[in-house]
């Protein structure tokens, strides 16, 4: 324990290019019983392109506030700047990363809004409705993108109007990472690191 205790404690970067912060809901034995706890998880890329967990957080559930007091705790650790921080679509998220990092650029998972959207579509519809939602996160720029889903709306508006809802909501942390090549886009679109 006492290693551990100085592992969650130990000094960081100054300064992280991207940084993944993600919850997972874990089945923890405690007390004789099962019982599901969020783990707060937070994934660091460091300047010489390592990869490094930058701490973990257990509570009932995953909220915002508490993401804010990780964020605290990660700079009093010594952390002064976070480039990108690839979130997934947690409502309050960017607000709390910006009150800790306001400098950061804050990057939603596509992944998860991807899941998202597909939530409200019947399953035999699915394939076809992420088809088509693929030229939006796969356009060249922000202005393509916005014409992309111009183009999905006018396709599967009326049937699904919560899902480009849902985008034109996340819009100002979806579309950060076309500004990047390739290269970056493929590291930064998704939280899914941490799953792995």
């Amino acid at each position: 324990m006492e290693d551990a205790r100085a592992w969650a404690s130990r000094p960081l970067d100054d300064v992280y290019p991207i940084v993944f912060l993600d919850c997972l809901v874990l089945k923890i034995r405690e007390g004789g019983s099962v019982q599901r706890r969020a783990c707060y998880l937070a994934l660091g890329v460091s300047m010489d392109g390592d990869r490094d967990v930058l701490g973990m957080w257990f509570q009932e559930t995953e909220g915002a506030k508490f993401w804010m007091q990780v964020l605290s705790e990660l700079k009093q650790r010594g952390v002064q700047d976070i480039l990108i921080c690839c979130v997934d679509g947690l409502k309050g998220f960017p607000e709390a990363i910006e009150a800790v990092f306001p400098k950061t650029v804050v990057q939603t998972c596509i992944v998860h809004l991807i899941r998202h959207s597909l939530r409200y579509v019947p399953r035999r519809e699915r394939e076809q409705v992420a088809r088509d939602l693929k030229p939006i996160y796969t356009a060249i720029d922000a202005d393509h993108a916005h014409e992309e889903l111009e183009r999905f709306d006018e396709k599967w508006g009326q049937r699904f109007p919560v899902i480009t809802q849902a985008w034109l909501n996340a819009w100002e942390h979806v579309t950060p990472f076309l500004a990047f090549g390739p290269e970056v886009r493929r590291v930064i679109y998704t939280t899914d690191a941490i799953e792995a």
